[in-house]
């Protein structure tokens, strides 16, 4: 069951500076001129992060704006305390004068996908309502309350996963969660420890999820067996480096991702019969892992099935593409991927997709990366 935790009412090193610091960060990612146009709702669990948030976008959003901010709660079957954090916040709302939308959910008995676990699909519930609401209540954004903690277990937990480079850049600060509506996350920047102080300074409780300590979920392992002695030991920048690390990998993914989609829109033709021809004489000379990356891209950019494209085809389509000319064909050889995706490859080494499945149309899913 959840606990009620209070902020020390004595003086705290670095709590101004910690309020400041929050603030700033809070205010630069509301910063967009039309970001209070639309309503906005802040996704408030009750633990000290989101309640953090939430203090900080109801110091800053206008006056005239305060209806539009809208406080959204997702109450998970999972644990006994769940019925008193909804309560908590919707005090909390009530306290601050701001709408409140809240759900159920039915976690355990939700039907679920494959390879999916119990705390991935209470993630994927937890977005799908939050995507609901915002689009009930005509609102644009979203934000969630991910510190740079939170970041750097994540970039962590995919690194030991086996993440590619893109994976290793972590969480963006934001990203679309439905057509119209972006996920933002303002604190992505901000410790863990700066929104408690941030909270003391402000005599603020907030409300402890006892699941947080246990060691058998592989986050809470990294944060208190791993990243936690690290940090208090012999490294004691490990979030910092981590994230940092994070950061760098997602400049660099995200040049490979610009110099692919230069590569593809020169080097591709959309027939009109939905045929897509690459042209692979072009790309003969390119390193392996560049030319993977352009038919990732012709994969999104039709938005054709990904989810089982793994890196080997992806890979084998760039040796075939590298291959060009070189390599003997006869009697235009076919292939099929997944989603009905047809691959010919054309007698002077050009290859042509073709999909021959029609696209099923559904409800906006996270990539393998996403959060």
């Amino acid at each position: 069951m959840g606990t009620t935790q209070h902020s020390s009412t004595g003086a705290i090193d670095g709590a101004s500076r910690a309020g400041d610091g929050l603030i700033t960060a809070v205010a630069a990612a509301a910063s967009a001129p039309d970001f209070w146009r639309m309503p906005v709702l802040v996704a408030v669990s009750g633990g000290a992060d989101s309640v953090a948030l939430l203090l900080a976008l109801r110091r800053i959003v206008p006056r005239d704006a305060v209806s539009r901010l809208i406080v959204v709660h997702a109450e998970h079957d999972l644990r006994d305390g769940a019925a008193a954090d909804r309560e908590f916040v919707a005090g909390l709302a009530a306290r601050l004068g701001l709408p409140l939308a809240w759900r159920r959910l039915a976690v355990r008995d939700a039907g679920g996908v494959r390879g999916e676990g119990i705390e991935a699909r209470a993630r994927r519930l937890r977005y799908e309502f939050f995507a609901a609401a915002a689009l009930e209540a005509g609102a644009r954004h979203v934000a969630v309350a991910h510190t740079s903690d939170d970041q750097a277990e994540t970039i962590l937990h995919r690194l030991l996963r086996g993440t590619g480079l893109v994976g290793l850049g972590g969480m963006p600060a934001a990203r679309q969660l439905h057509p119209g509506v972006a996920l933002v996350r303002p604190l992505l920047g901000v410790s863990r420890g700066y929104a408690r102080a941030f909270l003391a300074a402000c005599r603020q409780e907030w409300r402890e999820d006892p699941s947080n300590a246990d060691t058998r979920h592989a986050r809470n392992f990294l944060r208190h067996e791993v990243i936690g002695p690290c940090a208090d030991g012999p490294y004691p920048a490990a979030t910092a480096a981590l994230v940092r690390i994070g950061h760098q990998a997602s400049l660099v993914a995200g040049a490979i991702r610009s110099a692919a989609e230069h590569l593809l829109e020169a080097h591709s033709t959309r027939l009109g019969d939905g045929t897509v021809v690459v042209r692979t004489a072009e790309l003969s000379g390119l390193d392996r892992h560049l030319v993977a990356e352009v038919f990732v891209t012709l994969w999104r950019r039709e938005r054709w099935p990904q989810r089982d494209m793994t890196a080997r085809r992806y890979t084998a389509l760039a040796d075939l593409a590298i291959a060009g000319l070189h390599s003997p064909r006869r009697n235009a050889p076919t292939a099929d991927f997944p989603g009905g995706v047809r691959l010919r490859v054309g007698p002077d080494g050009r290859l042509e997709f073709r999909r021959t499945e029609r696209p099923v149309c559904g409800p906006v899913r996270r990539g393998p990366h996403e959060s």
